[in-house]
């Protein structure tokens, strides 16, 4: 099988399709379209394990590389979310001081806010565990996903 390309199926916990894109390996993206896009595929390892935890197998996806291109600050935001235990959730004031921001700062708190909503690859960065902002997730997608970790 090729590693790379886009791959999507649909979800009936979720009621919508889960797409990732994979290059070389890495996970680029992932999203929950509206539908499943004409080119993508239905099966790759990485969209199964996907499916396994959306079924309930806990997965905190340690160890599915992805590759982020984000600004370095967004980065670190980005890490500090993967530090969210699964089953766990945190805010957006514990998420910046794990990446080293002041939350009483507003730039800083923009920087949070900012990087959760550009995080391009929800679920692998699980910005549905920070639950006083949105994320890239949306809001009832990040909600089933909580329920998922309880």
């Amino acid at each position: 099988m090729e590693d790379a390309g886009i791959y999507a199926r649909e979800s009936d916990v979720l009621g919508r399709p889960v797409q990732i894109a994979v290059a070389s390996s890495q996970v680029i993206d992932a999203s929950f379209p509206e539908r499943i896009p004409d080119d993508a595929e239905p099966e790759h390892p990485i969209l199964d394990r996907v499916f396994d935890y959306l079924d309930g197998d806990e997965d905190a996806f340690e160890d599915v590389e992805t590759a982020i291109t984000v600004p370095t600050d967004q980065r670190a935001v980005l890490d500090a979310v993967c530090q969210i235990p699964y089953g766990e959730v945190g805010n957006t004031r514990q998420v910046a001081h794990m990446a080293n921001l002041n939350p009483d700062d507003e730039d800083d708190a923009q920087t949070v806010r900012t990087a959760l909503r550009a995080n391009p690859v929800p679920i692998f960065v699980p910005d549905h565990r920070v639950e006083d902002a949105p994320g890239a997730t949306p809001d009832d997608v990040a909600a089933t996903l909580r329920r998922i970790e309880e």
